[in-house]
């Protein structure tokens, strides 16, 4: 089947007081999206690649993405996560079966991650990553502060990406999504009932978001970095 990626890089970095986009942030040598771009271009399994970046820095994320020979459209986002994620479904081969969706923001997506939701996608048309929550998850009223509820810790996953559709579920469920803004794409397909497969993921897969995270992720490269 073929699958295409699309590599949403449309975050501003407002919390990481960032004067350009997150993606485009320095992580050792290169952009942080060159990291992910790397990962599924070097991948046997993938055909094709659609970057999705700012539009007013669209040169530099046609300079991160040059040697990546399967990235084929490096195109303007949207105003939201959503929007930049239509963006890129426009550009999607006509032949394409699998869409992956990954957010920039994670680098450490692998191989490995990348062959489990693809098995999940021979047998479910909605599959994401995630890992198991570690702690103790408290739902809040968010006026008062009191807790309402403790749910049951084994219930709860963090969700990752990439996150995993055939192609017919995922324009569909933007198709309907009209004006609601959703944090994750998975999220699409279970507002239309959709059956969203969990994948196992990875603890490293983090999201850099805040200078904290920022950290982190040069942490665990200079790890990665010592192994190798």
């Amino acid at each position: 089947m073929k699958t295409q990626v699309i590599v949403v890089a449309g975050g501003a970095g407002k919390r990481l007081n960032a004067k350009i986009p997150k993606a485009l942030m320095r992580l050792w040598s290169r952009p942080l999206v060159g990291y992910s771009l790397e990962i599924f271009n070097a991948h046997p399994d993938i055909d094709g690649i659609i970057l999705v970046g700012v539009k007013k820095h669209l040169k530099a994320f046609e300079r991160a993405a040059k040697n990546c020979t399967k990235v084929h459209a490096v195109v303007p986002g949207g105003a939201s996560r959503s929007d930049s994620v239509k963006c890129g479904l426009k550009e999607l081969s006509g032949d394409t079966d699998i869409v992956l969706v990954h957010d920039a923001a994670r680098p450490f997506v692998d191989g490995a991650m990348i062959d489990r939701l693809l098995a999940a996608l021979k047998k479910s048309k909605t599959a994401i990553v995630g890992v198991p929550v570690k702690f103790t998850v408290k739902k809040v009223n968010p006026q008062t502060l009191n807790i309402q509820e403790t749910p049951a810790r084994d219930l709860l996953w963090e969700a990752q990406t990439p996150q995993g559709f055939h192609k017919d579920v995922l324009l569909k469920a933007h198709a309907r999504r009209g004006k609601q803004q959703a944090t994750d794409d998975a999220v699409l397909a279970e507002r239309m009932g959709q059956k969203v497969k969990m994948v196992m993921g990875d603890y490293r897969n983090i999201k850099v978001t805040t200078p904290e995270d920022l950290v982190l992720a040069h942490q665990l490269l200079s790890g990665r970095t010592r192994k190798s």
